[in-house]
């Protein structure tokens, strides 16, 4: 199915005329698509004709601009080494924002940024493959000093050990007891669960944790196969900030009732002094009610209900002052959800009604199908991710070479993330990944039926910048955003930016989309300073594959 063609080199004309000219080659090398997957049902339904339209017209116009577009960005300087657009606490501070608002998100006060590579620090190294890179970072890749470290919280401090050039967390045998092992049975003691390895058999598959520290506690619940979320104010030290609960009349707990699954557990650890002047972490638990229905025996002042509806779309909107979900036919215990990521054919069709832009439920038929076209897929993908594809000789990799390793990468990003179908597959095929699913803003609001099934995920607007530290991820997949962030008349060369900026130095880009969107894109990886591939798929359709890697830039 797959097949390789020439790297990113030279003008517009001579690119053009190699392509056409490969196009009508007979000797071009493809791999025909698996006879039992119809053609029908790779790649559907997310493209429409206006979307074509406006990347035809961009292709052409990126043609027709000549050689002068194709220069190659700058490195930006030092000071954006760590730099987070959208989230400068100093500017917030001088526009006036003040009372917690100046950790808000203010894309409004970026305005047109330079346009320049993000580089990474000049002692960076390439992390540590998994799992080793969970116990053992560069201390280069971070920006904390001794004394940083020696200011961060007790428990912080017993979990770290700061070497001259490395970070390394305790390993499970050397944990004391009030360590992050021994906290995580705790709290499943807490709940009447006998172990921590029984969070998943009690319905906890997803944790959210807020001021996340160094992620000790994420770190571990991996070891569980649990999915965890750092969340947290953006510091160049690490991601520390302290919550005040009861601050605001209560909304941010308003808030984490809203993203908390019913029957879902609220953990707050917080120190407290003692009269020897000593401190301890003391930890208390509620647990939000599995039952709707007790909602209609509130006292008479209580927090009221949201409006039906009030909650279907809740991208970056302000906090609001009542209890939203109650009307929603999403609203399961989390005790009683299918084990696993499969869900039943009433959970699919619960899911389709709930979400936005979408007139009926999510059809078992079409979902299946979507599984079955990634099961196929990432096998070809893995292949993939190997530098001899970007090597000049001619030979492409077979059954006789030896496959890319389980753990070759770690943090991965599905920017159209649709049914979660490419989570689903790595996780099937034992790769060690965590896997990011993004739903765009602005189409089909499948992050619910996301989140059901025990992933992680969030809605973007890929029109802006991605809210996470540079050099995250170490693989970017999109299938289609390029046509879809193309009809929503945004920048293509902001989106590659911004890719660049969270992508870390030798990490890798696959982006699925069809002709006239990945020859753009093959232009844009260009002035990134990406290394690219061209890849077709022979299933008698326009989609094409284009396969990237960022080369590690030293200033």
């Amino acid at each position: 199915m797959l097949a390789g063609i020439d790297r990113v080199r030279g003008s517009n004309t001579c690119r053009i005329l190699c392509y056409v000219m490969i196009i009508g080659s007979s000797s071009w090398n493809v791999i025909d698509p698996p006879p039992h997957i119809p053609v029908s049902l790779i790649y559907t339904n997310y493209r429409r004709i206006k979307e074509q339209v406006t990347v035809d017209y961009l292709e052409l116009r990126s043609v027709v601009s000549g050689v002068s577009e194709q220069r190659e960005l700058d490195l930006c300087g030092k000071v954006r080494e760590h730099f987070v657009p959208c989230y400068n606490v100093s500017a917030n501070l001088l526009a006036g924002f003040k009372e917690g608002h100046e950790f808000d998100r203010h894309c409004e006060l970026s305005g047109e940024a330079e346009r320049c590579l993000v580089r990474p620090p000049k002692e960076y190294r390439i992390p540590l493959s998994w799992p080793t890179g969970k116990d053992i970072i560069w201390s280069g890749n971070v920006k904390i000093s001794k004394g940083q470290f020696m200011s961060s919280g007790t428990m912080t401090k017993r979990l770290m050990l700061l070497e001259e050039n490395q970070i390394a967390f305790h390993s499970e045998d050397g944990l004391i007891y009030d360590g992050v092992k021994d906290y995580s049975h705790q709290l499943a003691e807490m709940i009447g669960l006998g172990s921590d390895t029984e969070f998943p058999q009690a319905g906890v598959r997803t944790i959210l944790d807020i001021n996340c520290g160094f992620g000790s506690f994420g770190a571990h619940l991996a070891s569980l196969k649990i999915m965890a979320v750092c969340i947290a104010a953006y510091e160049t030290t690490g991601s520390q900030c302290g919550v005040i609960w009861d601050e605001k009349d209560g909304m941010f707990l308003i808030e984490v009732d809203r993203v908390l699954k019913p029957g879902g557990y609220f953990v707050l650890t917080s120190p407290t002094s003692r009269p020897q002047g000593t401190q301890q972490d003391d930890t208390f638990i509620w647990q939000k009610t599995g039952d709707v229905a007790c909602y209609a025996s509130r006292k008479k002042y209580a927090i009221p209900l949201c409006k039906e509806g009030d909650d279907a779309e809740s991208y970056y909107k302000p906090l609001v002052s009542c209890i939203s979900g109650t009307s929603s036919k999403r609203w399961i215990a989390i005790q009683n959800r299918s084990s696993g990521s499969e869900l039943s054919s009433a959970e699919l069709e619960t899911n389709g009604k709930c979400c936005l832009y979408m007139l009926s439920g999510v059809q078992p038929e079409e979902f299946f199908e979507d599984l079955q076209f990634w099961r196929y897929a990432v096998k070809n993908y893995w292949s993939l991710l190997t530098p001899l594809i970007f090597s000049d000789h001619p030979k492409r990799p077979g059954d006789e070479d030896p496959l890319p390793p389980f753990n070759m990468i770690r943090n991965v990003m599905d920017m159209s993330a649709k049914y979660g179908g490419l989570n689903t597959t790595l996780l099937e095929e034992n790769k060690s990944v965590w896997v990011m699913n993004v739903v765009p803003a602005k189409t089909s609001n499948l992050l619910p039926l996301i989140l059901d099934r025990g992933f992680t995920g969030v809605m973007h607007d890929w029109c802006e910048p991605f809210p996470t530290y540079p050099r995250t991820y170490d693989l970017l997949h999109a299938n289609g955003l390029l046509s879809h962030v193309a009809s929503e008349s945004c920048s293509l060369i902001n989106l590659f930016l911004e890719m660049d900026r969270i992508l870390r130095p030798e990490g890798w880009v696959i982006l699925s989309d069809n002709v006239g969107a990945i020859e753009m894109a093959r232009t844009l990886a260009a002035q990134v300073r990406w290394e690219a591939r061209l890849i077709d798929l022979q299933n008698g359709s326009d989609q094409r594959l284009l396969v990237c890697q960022k080369p590690f830039l030293k200033k």
